[in-house]
């Protein structure tokens, strides 16, 4: 602890000195007798100080906590030597609030004496925290002497994006060869009826259909789609960000993705987690509830990284993306590398939806006719990005404030089948 004198002590010396300097310039003792309770205060006063002895102790209520999420932190404070009073303070990340409690907060401490300080604090936002520095400041009875210590107890907090509502998922153009809950162009064992064929020795009873076997007067039995699985890839796009405050578009995009993940992980598909901008991170598709630990955990450490260095790479390398995948781009449309990193995705033959996290939400319509004409053209370059997609024949949905991403995957759903049906 350092140690140091308080404004008190001062104030005391102060007027010590000035009834003695007084009593000496007017020679009347008297002052000094004026000047005396001063000087006794303080000469007690740091007689009887001493240098507390306090250690502390963090425990949070659970290590994992949702956007949006409360939880209790404890701060167990153990006294060697008290102390009269004894100002605690927890230091907590921006996005962490104290929501019951009083932060920083006075106690006294008796000399081994344990004490349990309990704060509420809410999560605000997603991310990887460590909390748990915290800062005690003391003083002694008489508040002459003053002692400051920080004591580093931090422990790990994650707080995963929420999610968003979504009711049907995007199906893939193709599968694999895993069993899921995708149903297969391929002909197997399975649950959907594909067609029918006639009998060969080596086919199942409970495959024949008895009612085209009567009409037809031989034996015709049921084909069926085989459920499969597929693969999925979520690209999460950080070469640039909106921001307006503390919203931003990387927020969306992560829930989106945390979303996406946990939905395609319970229907039994491989799914992978790229994040592609400044950085370059990926996890290769997996499946299981350890996979959607990782996803997430690797969402955590996604930074918006403005970087230059990479202006003549456009395209994601190969190793991270399978075969026959479905890529799922959440992207802002802000960085022209990223839009032809999509584009080459999309030469390469895989199955990509470009879902827009719309920014315009984010920017102030400007004012004067100068700000208005910029703000169209801007819109009329997004536009124009939305058409080179559409024309390489990868439907973009927009999401923003107005809509919901369950809408917004609708609308490619809605797109694939209309682009089916003109195609047959």
């Amino acid at each position: 602890m350092t140690r140091s004198a308080t404004p008190k002590l001062g104030a005391y010396a102060g007027l010590a000195s000035l009834g003695l300097l007084a009593a000496l310039a007017t020679r009347r003792p008297e002052l000094v007798v004026l000047a005396a309770p001063f000087t006794l205060a303080a000469a007690v006063g740091l007689l009887l100080a001493r240098r507390p002895s306090i250690d502390a102790k963090m425990e949070l209520e659970r290590d994992r906590a949702l956007e949006g999420d409360e939880l209790d932190v404890r701060v167990s404070l153990q006294a060697e030597l008290g102390a009269e009073r004894v100002e605690v303070l927890l230091e907590l990340p921006r996005d962490l609030l104290v929501e019951a409690g009083e932060n920083p907060l006075s106690v006294r401490l008796a000399d081994g004496e344990r004490r349990e300080l309990q704060f509420r604090v809410c999560c605000g936002r997603w991310g990887a925290f460590r909390l748990g520095r915290v800062y005690l400041r003391t003083q002694d009875a008489f508040g002459l002497l003053r002692h400051e210590t920080v004591l580093d107890r931090r422990v790990p907090l994650k707080v995963y994006p929420s999610g968003e509502a979504v009711r049907d998922l995007l199906r893939p153009l193709e599968t694999q060869v895993f069993s899921g809950n995708h149903v297969s162009r391929q002909k197997a064992e399975g649950i959907e009826f594909a067609d029918l064929r006639p009998f060969v020795p080596g086919d199942r009873v409970r495959h024949v259909n008895w009612r085209a076997s009567a009409r037809r007067g031989e034996l015709w039995v049921n084909e069926h789609h085989a459920e499969r699985n597929a693969d999925v890839v979520i690209l999460l796009d950080s070469f640039a960000e909106a921001r307006r405050g503390d919203r931003t578009t990387l927020d969306p995009a992560l829930r989106a993705a945390a979303t996406l993940a946990a939905r395609y992980l319970r229907e039994k598909d491989r799914v992978g987690f790229v994040t592609f901008g400044g950085i370059l991170n990926w996890l290769l598709p997996s499946t299981g509830a350890i996979q959607l630990y990782r996803i997430v955990d690797a969402m955590l450490d996604t930074q918006i990284v403005l970087s230059f260095a990479w202006q003549d790479v456009s395209t994601v390398p190969r190793r991270t993306l399978p075969p026959q995948a479905l890529v799922l781009a959440l992207t802002p449309l802000l960085d022209e590398r990223s839009e032809a990193a999509l584009l080459d995705l999309r030469g390469r033959g895989f199955d990509l939806v470009v879902v827009e996290i719309s920014p315009l939400s984010l920017v102030p319509r400007p004012q004067g006719e100068l700000g208005e004409t910029a703000y169209k053209l801007g819109r009329l370059r997004r536009e124009a990005v939305r058409g080179r997609f559409e024309r390489a024949g990868v439907p973009v949905a927009v999401w923003g404030d107005e809509t919901s991403l369950a809408v917004a995957l609708e609308e490619v759903s809605t797109y694939r089948r209309r682009a089916r049906a003109v195609s047959a």
